[in-house]
């Protein structure tokens, strides 16, 4: 499977910012994990996130 990704440069506000994460478990289809700065605003969150699914992602228990 392949996406087609438009690439864009940002200004990181503080590289240092804590993330917050979810994951949505689907019955039909790959789960999906959204990882997103915390405590940002509704607006902000419309475009700072990113999304991994399926295998694309593993619990930081099984990694320890």
């Amino acid at each position: 499977m392949t996406y087609d990704v438009e690439s864009q440069t940002t200004e990181i506000d503080d590289p240092n910012e804590a993330l917050d994460h979810v994951v949505v478990e689907n019955d039909d289809a790959a789960n999906e994990c959204a990882i997103f700065p915390q405590g940002a605003s509704e607006d902000r969150l419309l475009t700072n996130w990113l999304t991994a699914h399926g295998d694309s992602f593993v619990s930081l228990e099984s990694m320890r």
